[in-house]
């Protein structure tokens, strides 16, 4: 089904290339403030640079920032991403963004299971949300972790079939041919030149500016010390949720942290979680990485946000949080490379077996990960509805 998909958009953009005389709408002018917000700024919470316990291998999350040396965030760069992010006018058929497909209302990501490219194909897996992309330490991106950095990742959309259906040089040329983007290019890198490098480093800084440091849970972080001390602006149920999410087995907790690390609650390393019984349905990072033991390998997101983002999983097979939670408490199938957070010693599967009350626990503390101040933030909005 995804190759025949794949080859009628081939098929139109043969009929249809991005460099012929087709109508595009241009959009009007973005509504940009005088003043530029600050996107550059690293004025993040006492807990992003520390680290109080140090199970799992945590760091503290800002030695997990995957900003490259050559691409440190600037207001006037991240508001030129801020601009491309938004603009439909660079897609094929110009009705189609990357924010089509990562909505700032539900933490950057598609309520949809599959999101719907410019000629109305599927991708082939859920959009994944962005708020704290930043603070991947491995710095791979996509699912299957084929884009080696953030920058590489932003220009895939453009080129795919079926998501924008652009060439690196007819979005060059469509951004040559758009006014208002020749200022924005020489506040951002000195001069009007349009590159796919700088397109690429621009969207990057824009992404990684998307940080959540405003949620209840950051709230309730900055009155303790320690992250497993109860939160004083939390209810009794959810600093239980919290207890057992972020807790080692064994020391009151259910080990969830071991996928889901630190401040920034993002593995470090892909991971098969048990959804399948093998790598037939998508083999994930294995074919990347051409390595057997990770076929059925997935990259973990940042859960910042997660309750505003539904459906869940790399396919969006689950709808509601209570079915993610009910797959790992009873529901987790035996995998050939099962990550060990889900093997009992001897290798047979661990199922948590939960009751109610800790599902109701859990589910309640996921939701004190929610931003709604950051999503609000105009400095993410549509540009052009404003």
């Amino acid at each position: 089904m995804r190759m025949a998909i794949a080859v009628a958009c081939a098929l139109l953009l043969a009929c249809s290339s991005p460099s012929s005389e087709q109508k595009v709408v241009r959009r009007a002018a973005p509504n940009l403030p005088a003043t530029l917000y600050d996107y550059a700024s690293r004025d993040w919470p006492r807990h992003f640079f520390e680290e109080t316990e140090f199970f799992e291998m945590q760091r503290p999350l800002v030695e997990e920032d995957n900003t490259p040396k050559n691409n440190p965030i600037s207001n006037a760069g991240a508001t030129l991403g801020r601009v491309l992010f938004y603009d439909t006018s660079l897609s094929n058929n110009g009705t189609i963004s990357c924010a089509s497909c990562h909505d700032v209302k539900i933490g950057f990501s598609d309520k949809r299971r599959l999101s719907v490219g410019f000629a109305g194909g599927k991708t082939g897996r859920h959009s994944m949300g962005l708020t704290n992309a930043r603070f991947y330490g491995e710095a791979r991106f996509f699912w299957d972790q084929r884009a080696a950095t953030l920058e590489d990742q932003v220009l895939m959309p453009f080129q795919d079939l079926v998501e924008m259906g652009m060439t690196l040089e007819s979005l060059v040329e469509r951004i040559e041919q758009t006014p208002y983007y020749a200022s924005l290019f020489a506040q951002a890198f000195g001069d009007q030149e349009v590159s796919p490098e700088r397109i690429s480093k621009a969207l990057a800084q824009f992404v990684r500016s998307m940080v959540s440091t405003t949620s209840r849970y950051d709230q309730g972080r900055a009155m303790v010390q320690r992250r497993s001390d109860p939160f004083p602006n939390f209810s009794e149920m959810e600093n239980t949720g919290k207890r057992l999410f972020v807790m080692p087995q064994g020391q009151g907790g259910l080990g969830c942290f071991t996928c889901h690390k630190g401040e920034g609650f993002v593995a470090a390393l892909a991971v098969t979680n048990g959804l399948d019984p093998n790598w037939s349905e998508d083999p994930g990072f294995g074919v990347v990485s051409g390595q057997v033991r990770d076929l059925g390998t997935f990259k973990v997101p940042s859960l910042r946000n997660v309750a505003l983002r539904p459906p869940y999983m790399h396919d969006g097979r689950f709808a509601t949080l209570a079915e993610v939670i009910d797959h790992y408490s009873d529901d987790v199938k035996a995998h050939p490379n099962l990550g060990i957070p889900f093997r009992l010693h001897g290798g047979a599967v661990r199922q948590l077996g939960l009751n109610q009350v800790a599902k109701d626990c859990l589910i309640a503390f996921l939701e004190t990960l929610s931003d709604p101040t950051m999503l609000a933030d105009p400095k993410f909005a549509d540009p052009f509805a404003m």
